[in-house]
Parts: C-alpha cells; structure tokens; sequence
C-alpha cells in the first residue's frame, strides 16, 4: 500500500518540527545543564557565589550535596549544591 501525498507532508511537517524543537530547547538546555555541573564540582573554598534566590555569599565548606555559605561575618547558611547559581566574577 503507497503512502499518499498528504501523509508523506504530515511525517515531514512532523519532523521537521522534532528537528526545531531539539536544536532551539532541548540542546541548549542540556549544554546549559553541563555548564551547572562543572561549576558545581569546581566550586572551591572561598569563592564568591549567589543562590538561585539571590543569597550572595562566600563558599565556607563544601559537603556531598550541600555547601555553607557564609553571608555573613558570624552567619552561615547550608545550601543544596544545585542552589549555587554562579560565581560571581572579581570585576563586580
């Protein structure tokens, strides 16, 4: 049985529309995804970081899945390792 015309445009419209959708979301998604896991397994003593709720804060210790932030001279705050958002950079 010969596929129609209209069916062969549907599986192409289809298609082309899967090929769209991974290269504009689900690709950089996941290049983003990789970006977040280097940082997190690079983070360091010391280092400056906000929270994905705007804590800013230096890195005081580093556990498994968590990391002390230090906020203050005397205040440290115990975040999940996927909080930290980004270091921030020196030249703020």
């Amino acid at each position: 049985m010969p596929l129609d015309n209209s069916v062969l445009t549907l599986v192409l419209y289809f298609g082309g529309f899967i090929a769209i959708f991974w290269v504009f979301i689900i690709q950089p998604r996941k290049k983003q995804e990789k970006r977040h896991k280097e940082l997190l397994e690079s983070l360091k003593r010391g280092e400056k970081v906000v929270t994905i709720g705007g804590i800013r804060g230096e890195v005081a210790r580093i556990k498994d899945k968590t990391v002390m932030i230090r906020v203050n001279d005397n205040i440290e705050i115990e975040f999940l390792k996927t909080a930290v958002a980004y270091r921030v950079d020196e030249a703020e």
